[in-house]
C-alpha cells in the first residue's frame, strides 16, 4: 500500500483483507463446528454454528476408530525419507545448473523445466508398471525413492537461490583446497537455509497430504497413510461426518505447526529464490 494513501483508503483496504480472510476461515470453522456435533446435527436447518453441548468425545473416538497411530508413523516415515531425498538431490543438481559449465547445460535445464508441464496421470501407468516389475508395490519405496532423483520445481528454486550468492565465496573456498562437495556442504548449504527450509516445508506438505500415489501403490491396510485412513469414515451407504471432520482437523495440525515455526525461513526462501511475483 502506498505511503500516501488516505485514511479512508487504508480502512477500505483493511476491510477487504478482513473479509477475504473471513472467507478462507469459513470452511475451517465449519469443520471445527461439525467435529463437535453428532452426525444428525451437522446438516440441521437452520444450521447451528456453536454446538450445544459440544461433543468432545468425537476426537478420541475418531482417532481410535481406525489405527491412526500406525498411519501417522507410515506418513511420517515417508515424509522424512522424501524430504531427505529432495534436500540431497535438488541441492547438488541445482548447484550444477547454477555454477558448473558443460555443453548443453542450459538446454538440459529447459528440458527439466518442461517436465513440470507433464500431468501426473500421463506418467501414472508407466510408473506403476515399473514399480510393479521391481516388486515395490505395498512398500514406501515408490513414494520415497523418486525424491532422490530430484524435483524440477525444487531444483529451479534452489538454482535461483544459488545464483544470488557471490562467486567470491566459492573462489575463496577453492583456494583453500575445497572440492565441489565440500564447497556445497560447508559453504553454500549454511547460506541456503531459507531455500532449504522452503523445499522441506513444501515437500512435507505435499507428502503429508498426498492421496493419489498412496492409493495406487499401497494396497495393504498396515501400509496405509493418514489420507487413506480418512477414507474409512466413508462407506458405500453412509459417512461418519463428525468423525471425518475431527480426524481431518487433527491431520491438519502438523502442517500448520511446521509452517508457523518456519514461516520466516519459508518467506525468505520464496523471496530470495525468484519465485516471488
Amino acid at each position: 500500500m502506498s505511503a500516501h494513501a488516505t485514511p479512508a483508503t487504508r480502512a477500505l483496504a483493511l476491510m477487504v483483507l478482513v473479509l477475504s480472510a473471513g472467507l478462507f476461515l469459513v470452511p475451517l470453522l465449519w469443520m471445527l463446528s461439525s467435529s463437535l456435533k453428532p452426525d444428525y446435527a451437522i446438516f440441521a436447518v437452520p444450521p447451528q454454528l456453536i454446538p450445544i453441548p459440544p461433543r468432545w468425545e468425537n476426537y478420541p473416538e475418531a482417532l481410535t476408530f481406525v489405527p491412526f497411530g500406525r498411519y501417522t508413523l507410515n506418513t511420517l516415515l515417508i515424509s522424512a525419507v522424501t524430504i531427505t531425498g529432495h534436500l540431497l538431490s535438488c541441492t547438488v543438481i541445482a548447484y550444477a545448473f547454477a555454477r558448473l559449465r558443460a555443453p548443453g547445460r542450459d538446454t538440459l535445464f529447459l528440458v527439466l523445466l518442461a517436465t513440470m508441464m507433464l500431468p501426473y496421470p500421463v506418467t501414472m501407468v508407466p510408473l506403476y508398471m515399473l514399480f510393479l516389475s521391481l516388486g515395490w508395490i505395498n512398500t514406501i519405496l515408490p513414494l520415497s525413492v523418486p525424491a532422490f532423483f530430484g524435483s524440477p520445481l525444487y531444483i529451479f528454486l534452489m538454482r535461483q537461490f544459488f545464483l544470488t550468492l557471490p562467486l567470491d565465496l566459492e573462489d575463496a573456498a577453492r583456494i583453500d583446497g575445497a572440492n565441489t562437495l565440500q564447497l556445497i556442504g560447508r559453504v553454500l548449504v549454511p547460506l541456503a537455509l531459507p531455500a532449504l527450509a522452503t523445499v522441506a516445508i513444501l515437500t512435507f506438505q505435499t507428502s503429508w497430504n498426498d492421496f493419489l500415489a498412496p492409493l495406487i501403490y499401497l494396497q495393504k491396510p498396515d501400509t496405509y497413510t493418514i489420507t487413506l485412513g480418512l477414507q474409512f469414515f466413508r462407506t458405500s451407504y453412509t459417512t461418519s461426518w463428525a468423525y471425518l471432520m475431527a480426524a481431518s482437523l487433527v491431520t491438519m495440525l502438523p502442517i500448520v505447526v511446521v509452517f508457523l515455526l518456519a514461516q520466516r525461513l519459508f518467506i525468505d526462501g520464496i523471496a530470495l529464490s525468484g519465485l516471488k511475483g
